[in-house]
């Protein structure tokens, strides 16, 4: 008998596995990938640029005026000077400066703003600061050679043109920042020497803090001299903007993890996780596009990511390529590259128009 009930109590307690296996919830289903941009913005202007100038020679596009209009450097066909040139509709070129190789020369932080076209020329004997008008015509002309120990960081904002004047930051005779300025027709420089590590924002503001492991620690004014304390959070990097600020931590599993904040501390969202990275160096661009780049399986086998962007004003995340290299931004355009180093095409998207 005493068997009998062993076997009933046994047989109980696999029925109750079997019913647990049998009403056990099933684990969530994945989430639905995210929207392409043409799905969630059919209305946005997008297109396409070969990499090469109709004479066979390697353009680098350092900003877009359109999706058709875009200003780079380009080597002449006997690859023996460096021009800087503007390209627009139907492979129409300008040429707007030529310098020889055996100077090194470069064409750094292209700025516009209305018919007004700034940028920072760099050869082995220094930098300069030259400007273009793109209505007229005209030749380029160089504003001044005074640009001192000039920082750049690799954003829209290393040359800002307001009211008239091209402003940027250089590196203090004896520590701190130096607010630099010159006038659109030249002229002398002004010059003013503030303690701590400044970077222009959108005008009138400046960011601190670019040297502490934090980031970005207050703002201030450079018209009125307000000055706003930044949202900090533990363990993360933060780098602001007057509208929003973007914090890049790791979670508790070590993954990256990418927030925007809006810079008075409110409206903290989660843009990404797990395999997210950041691709550009400007903070929720337009104050409403935060770009990242997330890995993929395909990744290490092409060295290119998904190209995303989290749109803070409908709190969604679109699909702008399955895999893209050389991502830039610049005046609104967001750029990217698909193809691999030896051919390959370059994708522009007018975040303006969205």
């Amino acid at each position: 008998m005493k068997a009998h009930r062993g076997r009933i109590a046994g047989l109980g307690v696999a029925l109750a596995a079997s019913g647990a296996l049998i009403w056990a919830p099933s684990p969530a289903p994945p989430p639905p990938p995210p929207p392409t941009a043409g799905q969630a913005w059919p209305d946005a202007q997008k297109g396409t640029l070969p990499a090469d100038l109709p004479d066979g020679t390697a353009f680098d596009p350092g900003l877009f005026l359109d999706i058709r209009t875009s200003v780079g450097s380009a080597p002449t066909r006997d690859r023996r000077h460096r021009r800087l040139v503007i390209r627009g509709p139907g492979d129409s070129l300008r040429e707007l400066r030529r310098l020889p190789v055996s100077r090194n020369p470069s064409f750094l932080s292209l700025t516009v703003a209305g018919d007004d076209l700034v940028w920072v020329e760099s050869t082995d004997a220094g930098q300069q600061l030259w400007t273009a008008d793109l209505r007229t015509g005209r030749p380029a002309r160089r504003l001044t050679a005074d640009i001192g120990d000039a920082r750049f960081y690799q954003t829209q904002y290393d040359l800002v043109i307001a009211p008239g004047r091209v402003n940027w930051v250089a590196a203090a005779p004896g520590g701190g920042t130096e607010i630099r300025s010159v006038a659109l027709t030249g002229g002398p420089v002004g010059k003013r020497a503030v303690p701590g590590n400044w970077a222009l924002t959108a005008w009138p503001w400046m960011v601190d803090g670019l040297t502490d492991i934090a980031g970005a620690g207050r703002l201030r004014n450079l018209v009125t001299g307000e000055e706003r304390p930044l949202p900090r959070t533990r363990l993360s990097e933060t780098a602001c903007t007057p509208l929003w600020c973007r914090a890049v931590s790791l979670d508790d599993d070590g993954y990256p993890r990418i927030e925007v904040v809006r810079a008075d501390g409110t409206q903290r969202r989660l843009v990404a996780r797990k395999t997210a990275r950041t691709v550009i160096t400007d903070v929720a661009v337009l104050g409403r596009f935060e770009v990242f780049a997330q890995v993929t399986p395909a990744s290490e086998l092409s060295g290119r990511d998904e190209l995303l962007v989290y749109d803070i004003a409908t709190n969604r995340t679109v699909q702008i390529s399955r895999e893209a290299g050389d991502v830039r931004y610049r005046n609104g355009v967001l750029a990217w590259s698909t193809g691999n180093a030896q051919s390959f095409l370059r994708h522009v998207l007018d975040l303006r128009s969205v």
